[in-house]
C-alpha cells in the first residue's frame, strides 16, 4: 500500500483507462516489424545459405521472445488492452505464417503442413472478429502451448542442421499440428458460447 492509499500490487486492476500506447503494445508492434526483416534474411542468397539461415533463425527467435515478454509485462503492469488482445495473436500469426510459407517455398516443409496451420489461424482470427462486439477471446493456455510448439518446430526447420534433424523436426511439427487443431476446436466452442451469452444479455 502506498502513502496515498493506492495499492502497489501490479496485479491489482487499474481504475483508470489503460493507454493503448504502452511498452507491451510496442513490443507487439515490433514483432510485426520484424516479419519482413526475417523474410529478407530467410531468402537472402537463395534461401539455403548457412550463415543467412542462422541469421533468419536469430531474427525469428527474437521476434518469438517478444511474444512472451509483452504478455508478461501487460499482466504485471496492468497494461492489458483490447488492442493488445487482438494485435498480439495477429502478430503471432504474421510471424508464424511468414516462416511456414517461406519454408514451403524453399521446399523445406510440405505445403499441406503450412495450409493446415495457416487455415486454422485464419479461421480463429475470423472467429475473434465475429464475436468481438460481444467480447474478446483472449489467448488460452493451450494456445500458448501451441505457439511454443510451432515456434520450436519452425526453429528446427530454419536451422541448417541437415538430414539428421529430420526426425526431431517431424516429432515437434507433428505435436504442433495436433495441438493446433485441438485448440482450434476449443476456440470454436468458446466463440459460440460467447456469442450466445452476448445475445442473451442483449435480449434481457
Amino acid at each position: 500500500m502506498t502513502a496515498d492509499g493506492a495499492s502497489s500490487d501490479p496485479q491489482v486492476v487499474r481504475a483508470e483507462p489503460v493507454p493503448v500506447v504502452n511498452i507491451a503494445n510496442a513490443l507487439t508492434v515490433s514483432r510485426l516489424v520484424l516479419v519482413p526483416v526475417f523474410l529478407v534474411a530467410l531468402f537472402w542468397n537463395g534461401g539455403h545459405d548457412e550463415l543467412w539461415r542462422w541469421i533468419a533463425t536469430g531474427v525469428f527467435a527474437l521476434a518469438s521472445i517478444t511474444d512472451r515478454i509483452d504478455g508478461d509485462i501487460a499482466r504485471r503492469r496492468g497494461l492489458v488492452t483490447d488492442f493488445g488482445k487482438v494485435a498480439d495473436p495477429i502478430a503471432d500469426k504474421a510471424l508464424t505464417g511468414a516462416a511456414l510459407i517461406g519454408l514451403s517455398i524453399l521446399g523445406d516443409l510440405g505445403w499441406w503442413v503450412t495450409l493446415v496451420i495457416i487455415g486454422r489461424e485464419l479461421a480463429i482470427t475470423l472467429l475473434r472478429f465475429w464475436v468481438i462486439r460481444h467480447g474478446v477471446i483472449a489467448a488460452s493456455y493451450g494456445g500458448k502451448i501451441k505457439t511454443l510448439l510451432q515456434a520450436l518446430a519452425i526453429g528446427l526447420y530454419l536451422l541448417p542442421f541437415g538430414a539428421w534433424a529430420d526426425l526431431p523436426r517431424w516429432i515437434l511439427m507433428g505435436a504442433a499440428l495436433l495441438v493446433t487443431v485441438g485448440t482450434g476446436l476449443d476456440y470454436v466452442v468458446r466463440a459460440i458460447r460467447l456469442r450466445a451469452a452476448g445475445r442473451a444479455k442483449a435480449a434481457a
